[in-house]
């Protein structure tokens, strides 16, 4: 196959674009690089530098390319941020993607798998969470996904746009020599990793008064090998289907201090903690059902156990600062 990467250069993109290239597909990434380095690109991968809010640019390289499908992955991703400037959210997650569904319309492709989140979900009313739960975000990230979701099941009814939605929870780990390492960080396993690494201090924990088993936020953590399994199975099903929507996850809950726990644990290191009130937009627990892509599609996690997830970040996180 020949695959289109919008942000090939980020921690799932890259690691996607990686087996893409090891299974022998051609990959073109397109970037702007404003959260990733040029040294992290693939390589093999061709590479277009550019926002996909330029029409002209992406429409440009998908006429030149001729791709047999698209994975986006292009996106502001910190829940925090959204909740003090939505309108970098809407403007970069929403807006940027209807440039991309109007530039593949016009380039004649039909086939998109998109970067989702289960902050579509919100607070949920039960866990663990199925793709018919309620869609109601509680912060600007996930209404501005959201909002991609509605405009694909449109694009689908009246263009024939064929997607699929996949709706991850929390990723982590790494694969061999490629891992997480956004600019700057905000997710919680490499900012403990920090820790153990000596390169911060400690590990703030938000919130410790929500109604779970020891106060802190309930997480469900999916490796990004597993992730990437599941969006090459999306992608081969849209021969067959013209619309998907699957939650990813591993179907796990893990509350931030079991997490804290874990990292201790693989590293034989102390993490030092300190307490904070809670982030306004941050459910208490957020838990996933992936039964339905594992009926329609055969996809299972090989990598389920957090001890093992937070082995290969560590890793990963190791050779980073070596």
């Amino acid at each position: 196959m020949n695959v289109l990467v919008t942000g090939g250069a980020g921690y799932i993109g890259g690691t996607v674009t990686r087996l893409l290239l090891a299974a022998g597909h051609k990959v073109t990434v397109y970037d702007n690089l404003c959260h990733s380095r040029r040294e992290a690109l693939a390589e093999g991968a061709r590479f277009v530098e550019g926002d996909l809010a330029d029409r002209a640019l992406i429409e440009s390289t998908l006429r030149e390319g001729r791709f047999d499908g698209v994975m986006h992955f292009a996106a502001l991703i910190e829940a925090g941020e959204s909740m003090k400037r939505p309108e970098l959210y809407f403007r970069n997650n929403t807006m940027a993607t209807l440039t991309l569904l109007e530039a593949m319309l016009a380039t004649g492709h039909d086939r998109l798998v998109f970067s989702s989140t289960a902050a579509c979900y919100g607070e949920p009313v039960s866990t663990p969470i199925t793709e018919d739960a309620r869609l109601l975000p509680t912060n600007a990230y996930g209404e501005s996904k959201l909002l991609v979701e509605q405009m694909l099941t449109w694009m689908n009814c009246i263009h024939g746009l064929r997607y699929a939605s996949l709706r991850y929870f929390n990723v982590a780990g790494a694969i061999d020599g490629y891992g997480e390492a956004h600019e700057p960080e905000s997710h919680l396993i490499p900012l403990i990793l920090d820790v153990a690494l000596g390169r911060r201090a400690s590990i703030k924990i938000f919130g410790q008064d929500y109604p779970t088993k020891d106060g802190t936020c309930i997480r469900d953590y999916i490796h990004v090998r597993d992730l990437a399994d599941a969006h090459f199975l999306a992608l081969n099903a849209l021969h067959q289907h013209s619309r998907l929507i699957y939650n990813i996850g591993n179907g796990q809950g893990f509350t931030v201090r079991e997490v804290i726990d874990s990292v201790r644990r693989v590293t034989g290191r102390p993490i030092a903690v300190e307490e904070h009130g809670r982030r306004p937009g941050d459910p208490a627990v957020l838990v996933a059902s992936s039964e339905k892509i594992k009926a329609e599609l055969g996809w299972n996690p090989k990598f389920a156990e957090l001890d093992q997830i937070i082995a290969s970040a560590w890793q990963w996180h190791q050779r980073r600062y070596a």
